[in-house]
């Protein structure tokens, strides 16, 4: 795929910035949407289904925390990637962006060449994702978990889940191979890109989640060093 194939959504409630960050993605070949607050994006989403959505989080009537978990319930956009890009770079900010199940959190001002620099490495993951459904083995089974790779879909005991795409990758990444150790290098690497620079809480939000969903007793914490999956 190259650059015009991916469809962007740019979400903000400031028209200058908005029109600056357009400009430049759209320079680079980006098909580029536009929304100026939170219910406007989710009714542009829902029309357009972007690849990647940079979202504001300070936002007038509905902020990005809250837009982002209204658009993970949207199946047309399971595979969408949700990224934040706001000025605010607090701890709790970030970790509440990643709990409405944000992919990626940029903190305002950004210089656009290290934006597109974000961009490009986050649809690179997009990529690989696609590429890795053609492959065989679609669906996995270990203990009371079943993943269908090709439908994102997870159930547990024949009950379906609902996991945002970055825990569902994580899942994935461990339960292929039960009793692994991944280190924290290995998961961020496989999971976010090893050009994606994160909070060192990201991890831990996600396999916290994942625990609240599949049960505390599937993911084992191996102090110092990772986690693993075990049946």
């Amino acid at each position: 795929m190259n650059n015009k194939d991916f469809r962007i959504l740019l979400v903000d409630d400031e028209p200058d910035i908005l029109e600056f960050i357009a400009y430049n993605i759209t320079k680079e070949g980006f098909e580029v949407c536009t929304a100026q607050n939170g219910k406007e994006a989710i009714d542009v989403a829902k029309k357009v289904n972007p690849h990647l959505i940079l979202l504001d989080v300070m936002m007038p009537e509905m902020d990005g925390i809250e837009t982002c978990e209204i658009l993970r319930q949207e199946e047309d956009l399971k595979d969408t990637i949700i990224a934040f890009l706001t000025a605010r770079g607090e701890d709790y900010s970030q970790i509440a962006g990643f709990d409405a199940g944000g992919d990626d959190y940029i903190t305002k001002p950004v210089k656009p060449k290290v934006l597109l620099s974000r961009i490009k490495a986050l649809l690179k993951r997009f990529r690989a994702s696609n590429e890795d459904e053609k492959s065989e083995g679609l669906v996995i089974k270990q203990s009371d978990l079943v993943i269908d790779k090709e439908k994102y879909i997870v159930t547990k005991s024949d009950k379906e889940l609902i996991l945002p795409k970055k825990e569902f990758e994580l899942l994935l990444l461990l339960i292929t191979k039960p009793d692994k150790v991944f280190t924290r290098d290995e998961i961020f690497n496989a999971v976010w890109g090893e050009n994606i620079v994160v909070g060192d809480r990201t991890i831990d939000v996600h396999i916290r989640k994942l625990r609240e969903k599949i049960g505390d007793n599937h993911i084992k914490t191996i102090k110092g060093v990772g986690y693993k999956f075990v049946n």
